[in-house]
């Protein structure tokens, strides 16, 4: 069944024309929203490719074809985009929607497989899918024809973003929550910063001191400080068993690994996470640029922060 879904999502691709870019550039310029539209199964699939425009930066709202025939017209108005799904194109609750758009002078974009159908014929540009069966041994539950309605859907939906300019700070603003939002969060809404946390201390402490900072918090390292409070080195406790002779006498910035792993203020959590996975360590400080040279650390991020928010 999976195979010849994606036999017919190969077919689909090869057989897309010019009507695509059309379709994706007035969807573009559309000056209000995209209205998508569809019946049964075909109805489900516009409900997703809707939210699915919606979440990558077109207004779009769904809009059933048997409730705007009972008032719900309204929902489209001039200035609009109407998209329509129907796998034969004849499917009878469309026709009002399409009526009423044409009055108002709102393109309509139709996605059918029957060429001869009403949705093509009605529609300013037709997106034709390829006739296939469904992968329903008796040819009738709609399969085939949803997958490739939400692949075409997507498809369009991903265009326009990248025509849009959507970058991916914008997908953040529009995906605040759930997993999506935390992955996208910059590493300074997460980090560390209480003073009385951050485990500093001067290039000049000595090692009993700078042990102590290193217990008593919970981040398994030390970051030394020169006289500036610019960031220069860091301790760990590989750097602790390699200096384990001299731990007594020496100060930390004889200990210290110079020019250590930081990481940007700026940096989405997911970045950060592998990050810190990459270069085998648990935690790093942060700063707002790290390719400006030493600097004064903002805070420090551990990578169980970030495990115990939900990322892995």
């Amino acid at each position: 069944m999976i195979k010849l879904e994606t036999q017919a999502l190969n077919l689909l691709a090869a057989n897309l024309d010019n009507n695509f870019a059309f379709a994706a550039s007035l969807i573009l310029k559309g000056a209000r929203q995209l209205v998508v539209t569809g019946l049964g199964k075909s109805g489900h699939i516009a409900r997703k490719i809707a939210a699915t425009f919606a979440a990558t930066g077109t207004p779009a709202i769904f809009v059933h074809p048997s409730e705007a025939a009972h008032g719900d017209m309204g929902m489209v108005a001039k200035g609009d985009v109407l998209l329509v799904l129907s796998n034969s194109g004849n499917t009878p609750e469309l026709q009002p929607v399409m009526k009423y758009a044409q009055k108002l002078g709102v393109p309509i974009i139709g996605i059918a497989s029957g060429r001869t159908s009403k949705v093509v014929q009605s529609a300013d540009i037709a997106l034709i899918l390829p006739d296939v069966k469904e992968a329903c041994p008796w040819n009738i539950a709609p399969t085939t024809s949803t997958t490739m309605q939400l692949a075409l859907g997507d498809a369009l939906a991903i265009t326009v973003m990248e025509m849009r300019g959507v970058r991916r700070n914008d997908l953040h603003k529009l995906h605040p929550a759930g997993m999506i939002g935390l992955a996208m969060t910059q590493v300074r809404e997460i980090m560390a910063t209480d003073p009385d946390r951050l485990p500093l201390v001067s290039d000049q402490a000595a090692m009993p001191e700078t042990l102590s900072v290193m217990t008593s918090g919970c981040f398994g390292m030390a970051g030394v400080l020169d006289a500036s409070g610019a960031l220069i080195g860091v301790i760990t406790d590989g750097d602790l068993r390699r200096h384990f002779s001299v731990l007594e006498t020496a100060l930390a910035h004889q200990v210290m690994t110079a020019a250590p792993k930081v990481i940007s203020a700026a940096m989405l959590a997911e970045e950060a996470l592998i990050l810190l996975n990459d270069n085998k360590i648990s935690a790093a400080f942060v700063v707002e640029d790290p390719l400006a040279g030493p600097q004064k650390p903002l805070g420090v991020i551990h990578i169980h922060d970030l495990l115990r928010l939900g990322l892995n």
